[in-house]
C-alpha cells in the first residue's frame, strides 16, 4: 500500500496548483481561527487531494507523463487502498476538526472525483461534461467547503452572493486552465477512449479556447476587484497575472510554429507560474484585507 510507487501516484506536490483556491477563500473569511485554518488546509491539500490523485492514477494506468508526474511508475493495488483511506481520513478528521457540513462536502467531492476516473461511470470521456463538472468542483465547490471549514459557517452562508461570485471566479480560471492541462496527453487519451475538450478541440484550438474563457475570467476578476474591495487590488492582481500571460503568448507562438511544443514540460512551466503568481497575489490579498494579526 505505501510502496515508492503509490506514494509518487499521490503526488501531493500537484496541490500548489489548487492552492490559490484556499487563499482566495481565506482572503474573503471573515471567521478565522489558526487551528480551524490548519485543519482545513491539511485535509484538503495532504489527504483529499492525494487521494483523487491516486485514485484516478489507479485507473487510467498511464505510461506517459501526468500532470506533476513526468514519469509515472506502474500502478499497483496498494494505491487504489491507499487513496481510499486518504479519503477516509480526509471525512473523518473533517468531522471531528470541524463540522459536519464540511465531512459532507469531502464525501461529494470524492464520490464526483471517482466517477471521474472509474470505468463504469468515467466522466474524463465526456468533453464537456468532464470541463463542466471539474471546473465547478475543483473551483466554486472546494471554495465554498473551505469558506465553511474555515469559518465553521453553515452551507445557508456560504450560498450568499458574496460568497458564489469569488467561487465562480475560481471556476472560470480552472476552465481557462483545464483543456491546456491535457493538450500533451492527445495520443494516450485517444487510446483510453476518453474524448478529453482538448482532444475534441485540437491542439490549436486548445489554446484558442484557453485565451477565451481567460480573457473573460481575468475581466470579471478585476471587475470583482474594484467593486469588493479596490481598484488598487485590481491592478495588483494585473499585474501579478502578467507572467502568466507572458509565457503563454511565447508558448503560442511556439505551439503555431510546431505542435509538439505542446508538451508536457511547457504544460508544468504554465502550471507553476500561474499557480506561483496567483498564490503571492491571494496571500497578499489576504494579508491586506483580514486582521490576520489577531490569530497568529
Amino acid at each position: 500500500m505505501f510502496s515508492k510507487s503509490s506514494l509518487l501516484h499521490l503526488r501531493i506536490p500537484f496541490s500548489f496548483f489548487l492552492l490559490p483556491i484556499f487563499l482566495f477563500s481565506l482572503s474573503i473569511s471573515p471567521n478565522l481561527n489558526e487551528l480551524r485554518l490548519f485543519w482545513v488546509f491539511f485535509i484538503i491539500h495532504f489527504l483529499l487531494y492525494p487521494a483523487s490523485n491516486g485514485y484516478n492514477s489507479y485507473f487510467d494506468k498511464d505510461e506517459k507523463s501526468i500532470g506533476g508526474l513526468k514519469n509515472p511508475p506502474p500502478t499497483k493495488t496498494g494505491l487504489y487502498y491507499l487513496s481510499l483511506l486518504l479519503d477516509a481520513l480526509a471525512i473523518i478528521l473533517g468531522y471531528l476538526k470541524l463540522n459536519l457540513t464540511f465531512a459532507v462536502m469531502l464525501l461529494i467531492y470524492g464520490l464526483v472525483s471517482k466517477a471521474y476516473s472509474h470505468p463504469s461511470i468515467r466522466l474524463k470521456k465526456y468533453a464537456f461534461t468532464s470541463l463542466v463538472i471539474t471546473g465547478i468542483f475543483q473551483g466554486l465547490f472546494t471554495f465554498l467547503m473551505c469558506y465553511v471549514g474555515v469559518n465553521d459557517f453553515p452551507i445557508s452562508i456560504a450560498l450568499r452572493p458574496n460568497v458564489i461570485i469569488p467561487g465562480i471566479l475560481t471556476s472560470l480560471m480552472l476552465w481557462a486552465n483545464y483543456p491546456l492541462t491535457q493538450v500533451y496527453q492527445h495520443e494516450e487519451d485517444s487510446k483510453r477512449g476518453d474524448t478529453t475538450i482538448s482532444l475534441k478541440l485540437g491542439v490549436k484550438g486548445t489554446f484558442y479556447f484557453s485565451i477565451i474563457v481567460f480573457g473573460v475570467a481575468l475581466s470579471c476578476f478585476l471587475l470583482y476587484l474594484n467593486l469588493y474591495f479596490s481598484s488598487k487590488y485590481a491592478m495588483i492582481f494585473l499585474m501579478a497575472v502578467l507572467p502568466v500571460l507572458l509565457y503563454f503568448f511565447y508558448w503560442l507562438m511556439l505551439v503555431l510554429r510546431n505542435k509538439n511544443n505542446a508538451d508536457y514540460g511547457r504544460t508544468m512551466a504554465l502550471n507553476y507560474i500561474s499557480a506561483t503568481c496567483l498564490n503571492l497575489f491571494f496571500l497578499y490579498l489576504f494579508f491586506n484585507t483580514t486582521q490576520v494579526h489577531q490569530f497568529l
